[in-house]
């Protein structure tokens, strides 16, 4: 059974254990960062090359990209008290990222353009090496009017993979701090057992301290017993 040497517990400023989990800033994470990029651009996307009305593939794209994000956002907020809710929501957004990939491939198939990573390997990698080294929106949307639909949809593949590898790491590094540390539960009987041992060390110096004041006491009233009787004589 773990204990609390098992688990690394944060502290609030007087010392006492929290049961919560370290807070996630998913703002500052690459994948949650190309996610929102990926909902910015198939917005373009679908504006630009899909139909306005009498297409359900607009809103089952949108909605693809949409859940990536929310997902990712809502699952590292509620980790802080939850992993089983934290990993169910990131699988969710993983499962949304290969539907909107598989959207963009089929788009590709269907109006006979090329997906770069498997014909165009030159222009993959400057692709690949573009969506590398930007995540946010903003390296992108200069590009959302001027684009073709092909470079598009193959910028949208090229960031559904690297969304879905990095989210791929990041589950397996929550699966393994799951299986050392264990769930809420497990937390808060680490967090009681650090109290309690918090206590007794606190219990065991008042009790040093008091022995320490019973002996100095002592020694004060020998001294004073031997005043007196000094006087006496």
């Amino acid at each position: 059974m773990n204990n609390k040497r098992d688990i690394e517990l944060q502290r609030y400023k007087d010392g006492v254990p929290s049961v919560l989990r370290k807070k996630t800033v998913y703002t500052d994470l690459h994948f949650y960062r190309k996610s929102d990029t990926l909902v910015q651009l198939t917005k373009a996307f679908c504006d630009r090359f899909l139909p306005k009305y009498g297409d359900r593939t607009v809103d089952q794209m949108v909605q693809a990209a949409r859940s990536i994000k929310q997902n990712i956002a809502e699952g590292l907020t509620d980790g802080q008290t939850s992993f089983e809710v934290e990993i169910k929501l990131l699988g969710i957004a993983k499962g949304s990222n290969q539907e909107l990939l598989e959207d963009y491939q089929d788009y590709l198939k269907h109006n006979g353009m090329e997906e770069w990573a498997k014909s165009n390997k030159e222009r993959f990698d400057r692709l690949r090496t573009f969506c590398k080294d930007n995540s946010d929106e903003s390296a992108y949307h200069p590009f959302f009017t001027k684009w073709t639909d092909e470079e598009m949809a193959n910028t949208a593949i090229c960031l559904c993979h690297m969304v879905d590898r990095a989210m791929e790491r990041f589950l397996e590094l929550r699966d393994r701090e799951f299986v050392m540390e264990g769930g809420i539960r497990e937390r808060m009987t680490a967090a009681r057992l650090d109290q309690r041992a918090t206590q007794k060390e606190i219990i065991a110096a008042q009790q040093k301290e008091i022995e320490s004041l019973r002996a100095q006491v002592a020694s004060l009233q020998r001294e004073l017993a031997m005043a007196k009787k000094q006087k006496n004589d």
